[in-house]
């Protein structure tokens, strides 16, 4: 059979060595494979290239996407169910192997309920796709964020301020959650639970007395009120774009003005999501992409590829994209044991 891959949504470390593991898989299967370009983008406009075992043993290693990537909406016209079943037909694609996070997925999705021969992978840096026990990019910006802390930590001490540092996270707060964990910030704010600026300055004020400085890491779509809404507009997926909400500079002039400590703030941004995978984000990408691959040329669509425990195995595009996963009770105690 010929399979059709894709890679939409924001990029992320793995992306490549997704790919690597749908191709190699899919070859030793005996299927043949191209890559659309720019997410469901060129599934729509039906630009499409082969893939090559060859290059993708240089590119595994690497961010982002050799395929590149869009958050283009397919389904948003009227036509578009039609116009996707077109490039497909003419692509002469059997099956489609869709790599991404929450809106890829839907659309994925989308397409399955019209007929389509089509299955996940699920990627972002965010870890929020449901089913999953983690997705792949998330280790990757994780770590970039935790190092980000300690180089703040450094400036922070040298100069008794305090430091917030605002992490990538819309409606969840496992990056902000991990990288506040690890880096040992001394308080961290996540879209899960109530603002709440006393107990954040009481902890500041509490790491000042006690070290002369403080460190802070906040989600950027954390339910801090006076920054609602956004100068950025929405994206095909209708999402509000965060890039000018200002979380981090916020919460800066907030301590600042609480506790008469000069505070600033750093944006890690995009930051998080380039550079080379991790060991772990590695192993799972190849592994995600090569039961993808399965699942397509056994003829089990309309599934996305899933980590459960030690296992990968298939589950319904519909129960991985029913919600977005946030960060349950038992996470937030771990948290607050170490703000206590």
């Amino acid at each position: 059979m010929k399979v059709g891959v894709l890679t939409g949504g924001g990029d992320c470390p793995g992306l490549n060595a997704a790919l690597r593991g749908v191709v190699y898989r899919a070859h030793q299967h005996g299927d043949e494979t191209v890559g659309f370009l720019d997410g469901w983008k060129g599934v729509r406009d039906g630009e499409y290239r082969p893939l090559a075992l060859a290059e993708l043993v240089e590119a595994a290693g690497r961010g982002g996407t050799i395929l590149g990537s869009s958050r283009t909406n397919p389904f948003q016209a009227p036509d578009g169910i039609a116009r996707v079943g077109r490039s497909l037909r003419a692509a002469g694609v059997d099956a489609l192997v869709a790599v991404g996070g929450d809106d890829t997925l839907s659309a994925a999705l989308e397409l399955s309920k019209h007929g389509g021969k089509v299955v996940g992978v699920p990627k972002t840096m965010d870890n929020d796709v449901n089913g999953t026990d983690w997705t792949f990019g998330f280790d990757s910006a994780a770590s970039v964020a935790m190092d980000a802390v300690e180089r703040l930590r450094d400036t922070a001490r040298s100069h008794h301020r305090v430091v917030v540092l605002e992490v990538m996270g819309r409606h969840a707060g496992w990056v902000a959650l991990a990288t506040g964990l690890a880096a040992a910030a001394d308080f961290t704010v996540l879209p899960e639970e109530p603002y709440d600026e006393g107990r954040l300055v009481r902890h500041v004020r509490a790491a000042l007395a006690a070290r002369g400085y403080a460190v802070v890491v906040a989600s950027e779509g954390a339910a801090v009120v006076p920054t609602k809404g956004s100068a950025g507009g929405r994206d095909d997926f209708q999402h509000e774009i965060l890039r000018e909400r200002g979380v981090g500079a916020f919460l800066a002039r907030q301590l600042e003005a609480a506790t008469g400590v000069e505070a600033r703030s750093a944006q890690i941004g995009h930051i998080q999501r380039g550079g080379a995978p991790t060991l772990f984000d590695r192993l799972l990408s190849l592994r995600l992409g090569a039961k993808a691959a399965d699942l397509a040329h056994d003829g089990q669509f309309g599934q996305v590829a899933v980590l459960r425990g030690a296992e990968v195995v298939g589950i319904p595009l519909a129960d991985a994209v029913a919600s977005p996963k946030v960060v349950p009770p038992a996470w937030l105690d771990l948290l607050h044991t170490f703000d206590a």
